[in-house]
């Protein structure tokens, strides 16, 4: 019989890559981590570690083990807090991180609904790219995040993390109502003058190695226009403010419409560009203040994408909405 305990060391150290951060994450010396790591080794009856220069990598049969173990502590954690929900109360830290929009348009009905049920549990939030968030969430400083995941670029997760989709919304191109496509409903990535149309705009984007970065230069540098990317602006209220004066444009998800400025259009892209917004959390880690956010936020979704703004009177595309 393996013990959990050793079992958790393994997984560990098959998360952060060594026995040192496996031994920071688990709070335990690297040398306890080691001796956990030794007996387990003795259990299984195989080599589960080899050297790989200065520190270890997974054997097959070490790697085989893992992934059990990654089933088998989710599997008790599950079990642990179904049982820590039965008449307990929900109390103590709760560390979220999360894209921004996510954070302006789902988190503040989930903490007042929170705060309102589980008046000690303690939420803590920052705003970020998932690329920064998700290592945070690894090495165990924060519980749950709210991440983008692009229709054409799913966000990739290490083992062990659990996605949970929250809402998908469509993506639109934002522009100024005096720009030369204003007046219509939808942009055609397909068409030649509308790609030409978009290679003469400057653009609003999030800064390089962000997803909404990366999924504008790609939807437009596969159909062989440069983005002429002049402002790298992490929020897209900020974006939105330039492209009100017609300085630039921006890809602007459904629920960063509002507020937004009332000389600003949003015309969908033929074919359509999309984002979700998942909940990630380690499987291992899920707790009851996680999971009470969770269903916090999902009672807050049905409320938090408007309708789409009018489009004015103008030559459109003729195509029906």
């Amino acid at each position: 019989m393996f013990s959990i305990d050793r079992l958790r060391a393994l997984a560990a150290v098959a998360t952060h890559g060594s026995i040192a951060r496996a031994a920071r994450a688990l709070h335990m010396t690297p040398s306890a981590v080691s001796q956990q790591l030794a007996k387990l080794e003795r259990e299984a009856g195989h080599p589960l570690l080899q050297p790989h220069g200065r520190s270890v990598r997974l054997t097959h049969a070490g790697r085989v083990l893992a992934g059990h173990a990654d089933r088998l502590i989710a599997q008790l954690a599950s079990a642990q807090a179904d049982l820590a929900d039965l008449g307990s109360e929900v109390l103590g830290p709760l560390r979220i991180g999360g894209v921004g929009s996510a954070v302006r348009t789902l988190l503040p009905d989930a903490l007042a609904a929170l705060a309102a049920e589980h008046p000690r549990l303690t939420p803590t939030v920052v705003d970020g790219e998932a690329v920064d968030l998700l290592p945070r969430l690894i090495d165990g400083e924060l519980d749950l995040l709210l991440v983008e995941s692009w229709t054409t670029r799913p966000l990739a997760v290490p083992e062990g993390v659990t996605l949970r989709t929250l809402i998908g919304e469509e993506v639109y191109v934002a522009l100024s109502a005096h720009h030369p496509l204003a007046g219509r409903s939808t942009i055609d990535l397909a068409a030649h003058a509308d790609l030409r149309a978009l290679a003469d705009t400057a653009w609003a984007c999030c800064p390089p190695g962000t997803e909404p970065h990366d999924i504008l230069v790609q939807t437009l540098r596969t159909r062989g226009v440069e983005p002429d990317i002049r402002y790298l602006l992490a929020d897209h209220l900020t974006q939105l403010a330039l492209v009100s004066r017609n300085v630039a444009a921006s890809l602007t998800p459904a629920m960063s419409r509002r507020p937004a400025p009332p000389d600003v259009r949003f015309l969908a892209t033929r074919p359509a560009l999309r984002r979700d917004i998942r909940a990630a959390w380690l499987a291992r880690a899920q707790s009851p203040p996680v999971r009470a956010c969770l269903r916090a936020i999902a009672a807050a979704v049905a409320t938090a994408v408007p309708e789409v703004p009018e489009v004015p009177d103008g030559d459109g595309d003729g195509e029906e909405g």
